[in-house]
Protein backbone atom coordinates (compact mmCIF):
# COMPACT_ATOMS: atom_id res chain seq x y z
CA UNK A 1 0.00 0.00 0.00
CA UNK A 2 1.64 3.36 -0.80
CA UNK A 3 1.41 6.05 1.68
CA UNK A 4 -1.17 8.11 0.38
CA UNK A 5 -3.38 5.54 0.47
CA UNK A 6 -2.92 4.43 4.09
CA UNK A 7 -2.97 8.35 5.29
CA UNK A 8 -6.31 8.11 3.09
CA UNK A 9 -7.98 4.86 4.61
CA UNK A 10 -6.76 6.20 8.48
CA UNK A 11 -8.81 9.67 7.17
CA UNK A 12 -11.77 7.89 6.41
CA UNK A 13 -12.23 5.58 9.76
CA UNK A 14 -11.12 8.50 11.67
CA UNK A 15 -13.89 10.67 10.38
CA UNK A 16 -16.62 8.85 12.15
CA UNK A 17 -14.89 9.17 15.41
CA UNK A 18 -14.48 13.25 15.29
CA UNK A 19 -17.82 15.27 16.56
CA UNK A 20 -19.26 17.22 13.78
CA UNK A 21 -18.67 20.70 15.95
CA UNK A 22 -14.84 19.33 15.67
CA UNK A 23 -14.77 18.33 12.11
CA UNK A 24 -15.98 22.02 11.03
CA UNK A 25 -13.45 23.82 13.11
CA UNK A 26 -10.98 21.24 11.23
CA UNK A 27 -11.98 21.57 8.09
CA UNK A 28 -12.77 25.40 8.23
CA UNK A 29 -8.87 26.41 9.24
CA UNK A 30 -7.69 23.92 6.83
CA UNK A 31 -9.18 25.91 3.62
CA UNK A 32 -8.39 29.28 5.48
CA UNK A 33 -5.11 27.47 5.15
CA UNK A 34 -5.19 26.51 1.82
CA UNK A 35 -6.57 30.00 0.56
CA UNK A 36 -3.89 31.59 2.42
CA UNK A 37 -1.22 31.06 -0.48
CA UNK A 38 1.47 29.95 1.94
CA UNK A 39 2.31 26.58 0.20
CA UNK A 40 2.94 28.58 -2.87
CA UNK A 41 5.22 31.07 -0.92
CA UNK A 42 7.38 28.29 0.62
CA UNK A 43 10.52 27.36 -0.64
CA UNK A 44 10.76 25.47 -3.73
CA UNK A 45 13.31 23.65 -6.41
CA UNK A 46 16.06 25.88 -6.87
CA UNK A 47 16.24 27.71 -4.26
CA UNK A 48 19.10 27.90 -1.36
CA UNK A 49 18.39 26.01 1.38
CA UNK A 50 18.73 27.35 4.88
CA UNK A 51 21.60 26.37 7.33
CA UNK A 52 20.20 25.14 10.54
CA UNK A 53 22.00 23.64 13.82
CA UNK A 54 19.24 21.91 15.97
CA UNK A 55 19.46 19.37 18.46
CA UNK A 56 18.58 15.94 18.12
CA UNK A 57 16.25 13.65 20.13
CA UNK A 58 19.87 13.06 22.91
CA UNK A 59 21.06 16.47 22.63
CA UNK A 60 23.78 16.07 19.81
CA UNK A 61 23.42 18.82 17.28
CA UNK A 62 22.85 18.86 13.83
CA UNK A 63 23.85 21.22 11.38
CA UNK A 64 22.90 21.17 7.78
CA UNK A 65 26.54 21.78 6.52
CA UNK A 66 27.56 18.65 8.04
CA UNK A 67 24.86 16.26 6.95
CA UNK A 68 26.03 17.76 3.16
CA UNK A 69 29.49 16.59 3.96
CA UNK A 70 28.52 13.47 3.54
CA UNK A 71 25.74 13.77 0.63
CA UNK A 72 22.27 14.92 -0.37
CA UNK A 73 19.83 15.21 2.44
CA UNK A 74 16.07 14.37 2.74
CA UNK A 75 14.64 16.98 4.95
CA UNK A 76 11.22 15.88 6.53
CA UNK A 77 9.06 18.64 7.89
CA UNK A 78 6.26 17.39 10.44
CA UNK A 79 4.15 18.61 12.98
CA UNK A 80 4.90 16.32 16.17
CA UNK A 81 4.22 12.55 17.84
CA UNK A 82 0.61 13.94 19.12
CA UNK A 83 -0.47 14.31 15.10
CA UNK A 84 -1.32 10.21 14.02
CA UNK A 85 -0.31 11.24 10.26
CA UNK A 86 2.89 12.47 11.33
CA UNK A 87 3.50 8.71 13.30
CA UNK A 88 2.39 6.94 9.93
CA UNK A 89 4.39 8.76 7.42
CA UNK A 90 7.56 9.08 9.61
CA UNK A 91 6.87 4.78 9.66
CA UNK A 92 6.88 4.99 6.17
CA UNK A 93 10.08 6.80 5.85
CA UNK A 94 11.46 4.37 8.13
CA UNK A 95 10.97 1.50 6.13
CA UNK A 96 12.55 3.17 3.50
CA UNK A 97 15.49 4.19 4.95
CA UNK A 98 17.96 1.92 3.53
CA UNK A 99 16.70 3.01 0.47
CA UNK A 100 17.17 6.40 1.21
CA UNK A 101 20.45 5.58 3.16
CA UNK A 102 21.60 2.99 -0.43
CA UNK A 103 21.71 6.16 -2.30
CA UNK A 104 24.07 7.86 -0.34
CA UNK A 105 21.52 10.47 1.25
CA UNK A 106 21.21 11.39 4.82
CA UNK A 107 17.82 11.49 6.23
CA UNK A 108 16.66 13.63 8.88
CA UNK A 109 12.80 15.11 10.25
CA UNK A 110 12.39 18.13 11.73
CA UNK A 111 9.48 19.56 14.27
CA UNK A 112 8.91 21.81 16.81
CA UNK A 113 8.68 19.69 19.61
CA UNK A 114 11.57 19.69 22.49
CA UNK A 115 13.88 16.65 22.49
CA UNK A 116 12.71 14.90 24.85
CA UNK A 117 9.93 14.33 22.90
CA UNK A 118 11.57 13.55 19.71
CA UNK A 119 13.21 10.97 21.61
CA UNK A 120 10.20 9.00 23.09
CA UNK A 121 9.22 9.72 19.32
CA UNK A 122 12.74 7.71 17.77
CA UNK A 123 12.08 5.20 20.65
CA UNK A 124 8.63 4.00 20.12
CA UNK A 125 9.08 3.48 16.52
CA UNK A 126 12.61 2.30 16.43
CA UNK A 127 13.89 5.10 14.21
CA UNK A 128 17.56 5.24 13.16
CA UNK A 129 17.49 8.28 11.71
CA UNK A 130 17.87 12.02 13.33
CA UNK A 131 14.95 13.71 15.08
CA UNK A 132 15.49 17.29 15.46
CA UNK A 133 13.46 19.51 17.99
CA UNK A 134 12.71 23.01 16.19
CA UNK A 135 11.55 25.08 18.80
CA UNK A 136 9.88 28.06 18.14
CA UNK A 137 9.88 26.83 14.47
CA UNK A 138 12.56 28.94 13.45
CA UNK A 139 14.20 26.99 10.91
CA UNK A 140 10.54 26.23 9.17
CA UNK A 141 10.23 29.87 9.06
CA UNK A 142 12.75 30.31 6.92
CA UNK A 143 11.87 27.51 4.42
CA UNK A 144 8.42 29.41 4.63
CA UNK A 145 6.85 27.09 6.50
CA UNK A 146 5.35 28.09 10.04
CA UNK A 147 2.23 29.52 10.97
CA UNK A 148 -0.28 30.24 13.50
CA UNK A 149 -2.96 27.90 14.50
CA UNK A 150 -6.44 29.74 14.49
CA UNK A 151 -7.48 30.16 18.05
CA UNK A 152 -10.63 28.04 17.73
CA UNK A 153 -8.19 25.23 16.59
CA UNK A 154 -6.10 25.81 18.85
CA UNK A 155 -8.69 25.33 21.43
CA UNK A 156 -9.91 21.77 19.94
CA UNK A 157 -6.32 20.61 20.67
CA UNK A 158 -6.01 21.84 23.99
CA UNK A 159 -9.57 19.91 24.64
CA UNK A 160 -8.05 17.07 22.92
CA UNK A 161 -4.98 16.86 25.37
CA UNK A 162 -2.15 17.27 22.94
CA UNK A 163 -0.37 20.02 25.49
CA UNK A 164 1.09 21.69 22.56
CA UNK A 165 2.67 24.19 24.98
CA UNK A 166 4.54 22.13 26.99
CA UNK A 167 5.75 19.45 23.93
CA UNK A 168 6.97 22.59 21.88
CA UNK A 169 8.44 24.39 24.45
CA UNK A 170 6.35 27.22 25.12
CA UNK A 171 5.04 27.88 21.57
CA UNK A 172 1.61 26.22 21.67
CA UNK A 173 0.06 27.73 18.46
CA UNK A 174 3.38 27.26 15.99
CA UNK A 175 2.97 24.80 13.40
CA UNK A 176 4.92 23.79 10.06
CA UNK A 177 3.64 23.00 7.20
CA UNK A 178 4.15 19.35 5.94
CA UNK A 179 7.05 19.36 4.21
CA UNK A 180 10.44 16.99 2.57
CA UNK A 181 13.09 18.39 0.19
CA UNK A 182 16.32 16.90 -1.36
CA UNK A 183 18.83 18.85 -1.20
CA UNK A 184 21.90 18.20 -3.26
CA UNK A 185 25.21 18.23 -1.86
CA UNK A 186 25.51 21.96 -3.15
CA UNK A 187 22.73 22.89 -0.86
CA UNK A 188 19.91 23.93 -3.31
CA UNK A 189 16.64 22.34 -3.32
CA UNK A 190 16.06 19.93 -6.27
CA UNK A 191 12.79 18.75 -5.42
CA UNK A 192 10.07 19.65 -2.92
CA UNK A 193 6.57 18.82 -1.21
CA UNK A 194 4.27 21.13 0.53
CA UNK A 195 1.01 20.89 1.26
CA UNK A 196 -1.20 22.90 3.43
CA UNK A 197 -3.04 19.65 4.07
CA UNK A 198 -1.68 17.65 7.01
CA UNK A 199 -3.15 14.54 6.10
CA UNK A 200 -1.09 14.44 2.73
CA UNK A 201 2.65 13.74 2.82
CA UNK A 202 5.36 13.21 0.82
CA UNK A 203 5.73 9.27 -1.26
CA UNK A 204 8.80 7.85 -0.53
CA UNK A 205 8.75 6.22 -4.27
CA UNK A 206 8.88 10.41 -5.02
CA UNK A 207 12.01 10.64 -2.54
CA UNK A 208 13.48 7.94 -4.12
CA UNK A 209 12.94 8.92 -7.76
CA UNK A 210 14.26 12.59 -6.55
CA UNK A 211 17.55 10.81 -5.30
CA UNK A 212 18.13 9.03 -8.28
CA UNK A 213 17.64 12.01 -10.34
CA UNK A 214 20.62 13.84 -9.19
CA UNK A 215 23.09 11.05 -10.10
Amino acid sequence: MSLSAELRAFYDARQEQIPAGIREIMNRAGRDLSESGQARRALSVGARAPGFGLPCATGRTVTLDGLLAEGPVVLAFYRGAWCPYCNIALRSLQQHHDAIAARGARLVAVSPQIPDESLSLTEKHELVFDVLSDIGSDTARQYGLAYDLPGDLAGVYDKLGFDLKRVNGGHARTLPLPATYVIDRSGTIQWAFVDTDYTKRAEPADILAALDSLS
